[in-house]
């Protein structure tokens, strides 16, 4: 008789470089060590912190005798999404209003990229090969998710590690030079890693390129409030896209702007031409969501909806989205502060200030990542992107100390 599968042909893969990161972060015992890898927000005593608005809605779930755990429908809670799409497209918003907005509740941002990525392997009308455009560089796992429903990455320009910055012509260029309705997948804002968005201006030179070619347009939307502390502003480009009639889909997560990082509360809105078509495609994301996940989980998806569908708790959440974005917003300022005034470090780093969201680019080598995290107990991602939201008071003078030390090749 036949041994059993052994498994022998499969691979070790490597572990993830960000988890990796956190779990060598926790081990060390040295007591100034700064973890300034994860992407998740933290208070000025490095603490997670539950949101206030959060907490509260928390007691009133708890409290309703009507809540039960049965299921949800398969596209999710519907007074959720139909919220969620109108916090990212605006209540005004024309296709809203023509009905031709499909909304899905997913896992989280993850599960919306990977549910907009599946629908568009089986139903969109490549002309070529199955490929998407994404940023250079990107969140990492945009490439695991593309690839994994068939649809090979490409990459467009995006980051000028020249000036730190958007490089503007590189990415109209891409747009221009690819195949007529090629798939692009933009940040809607917030750009991760790199903290760099483009200007209201670039932004509708982008959209003036994206309909002249038919592109496809794949917004991915992680960070709405967070980035500016102001939600109608952080969702401006994908108004102004489906305002000039853009074919797109947003993914949608909730996972940074209500602190809800492991209750996985996302949504994916495809935004067709027709309500006709609108129909079609939420019967066969439907379909696909089914064979997945049969229908969605309903507590963060609960929690959420009372946020947005309570005017007082809306405005309690604003307030508490304010709260991040400007502790954020202040550790740019002072980081900048004490490398151009204080420690005099040479080069410019008006990018600190400049950029916008959790993340920032600081422009040092892997090399001098590497000797942050080895020398200086500074844990960060070996491409030179920061977390602002692990910097606070009490450590950031260490930080840019040590920043200092490595740029002048001293640490």
């Amino acid at each position: 008789m036949a041994n059993a599968e052994t498994w022998d042909s499969v691979p070790l893969a490597p572990p993830d470089s960000i988890f990796k990161l956190t779990a060598t972060y926790k081990s060390d015992t040295f007591p100034q060590k700064v973890n300034l890898g994860v992407g998740a927000y933290r208070d000025d005593d490095n603490k997670p912190w539950v949101l206030p608005v959060v907490k509260k809605v928390n007691e009133i779930l708890l409290n309703d005798p009507a809540v039960d755990h049965e299921y949800l429908p398969i596209t999710g809670l519907p007074e959720y999404t139909a919220a969620a799409a109108k916090l990212i497209l605006g209540a005004d918003s024309p296709a809203i209003k023509e009905e031709r907005v499909v909304s899905v509740q997913t896992i989280s941002g993850t599960g919306a990229n990977h549910l907009g990525a599946l629908f568009l392997s089986r139903f969109y009308q490549w002309d070529g090969p199955k490929q998407v455009y994404l940023s250079d560089p990107t969140w990492i796992n945009h490439f695991a998710i593309f690839r994994n429903v068939g649809i090979e990455p490409l990459t467009y320009p995006y980051y000028d590690p020249k000036t730190i910055g958007l490089d503007y012509t590189g990415f109209i260029g891409s747009l221009e030079s690819a195949t007529p309705r090629s798939v692009f997948l933009i940040h809607a804002c917030a750009h991760n890693p790199t903290g760099v968005d483009p200007t209201k201006d670039q932004w509708k030179k982008i959209a003036d390129v994206v309909l002249e070619k038919k592109h496809y347009v794949f917004f991915d939307s992680a960070y709405q409030g967070f980035a500016s502390g102001d939600l109608d502003n952080d969702a401006w480009a994908v108004r102004y896209f489906v305002e000039r009639g853009v074919p797109l889909l947003i993914c949608q997560s909730f996972a940074k702007n209500a602190g809800l990082y492991g209750e996985r509360v996302g949504a994916l809105h495809v935004v067709p031409p027709s309500k006709d078509a609108a129909n079609r495609i939420k019967s066969q994301l439907s379909v696909l969501q089914r064979s997945e996940i049969s229908n969605p989980p309903a507590y963060g998806a609960r929690l959420v909806s009372l946020i947005l569908n309570d005017p007082a708790l809306f405005e309690e959440w604003k307030r508490d989205i304010r709260t991040m974005a400007g502790r954020i917003i202040d550790m740019r300022k002072e980081l900048h502060e004490l490398l151009t005034e204080k420690f005099k470090t040479p080069g410019n780093w008006d990018h600190i200030i400049n950029q916008i969201g959790m993340f920032s680019f600081t422009g040092i080598s892997t090399d001098q990542s590497l000797a942050l995290t080895e020398k200086a107990h500074i844990y960060l991602t070996t491409n030179g992107r920061i977390s602002m939201a692990g910097l606070n008071s009490h450590n950031v003078h260490y930080f840019a100390e040590n920043l200092d030390k490595v740029v002048r090749g001293q640490l």
